[in-house]
């Protein structure tokens, strides 16, 4: 039962956007931006339902534990690695938002139509950030593998 409903859900959601879509058309623009906004919180609910069923069934198979490793200084120091480049990404995207957000504030105030271009700028400086996750992930993954 609970692997039918996960596709359901994305099917309600896939349904719901497109009524948002439609209705969008025919409203005034600041009507339609909010709809689109919400649209996009659907579309990611959609991601979310979909992936989630796919990985249900997979996540439940694989219940046996990882082999174990041994505790000593090279684990710790892997550790302790994975937290320095989560933390220090992290830093480091911070600062890079603030000073590109301040630029962007200050650019989209004198000419609002950089809107969209500032964004991209700003987003760009929070990936850094992603980045120092996907590395911690990948220590820790190959710690709990054993390689």
């Amino acid at each position: 039962m609970i692997s039918l409903a996960w596709p359901l859900i994305a099917l309600l959601a896939l349904l719901v956007m497109a009524q948002v879509a439609l209705t969008a058309r025919a409203q005034p623009a600041r009507r339609a931006r909010w709809a689109l906004v919400a649209m996009g919180a659907l579309g990611l609910a959609l991601v979310l339902a979909l992936s989630l069923a796919v990985a249900s069934p997979a996540l439940a198979r694989s219940v046996a534990a990882p082999p174990q490793q041994e505790p000593g200084l090279a684990l710790g120091l892997a550790y302790i690695g994975a937290g320095l480049a989560v933390g220090l990404g992290a830093i480091g995207a911070g600062w890079a938002v603030a000073v590109t957000g301040a630029a962007a504030v200050g650019a989209i105030a004198e000419r609002p139509e950089v809107f969209g271009r500032a964004l991209v700028i700003v987003g760009l400086a929070e990936g850094i950030a992603i980045y120092g996750l996907i590395i911690a992930i990948i220590i820790i993954g190959r710690l709990a593998g054993g390689g």
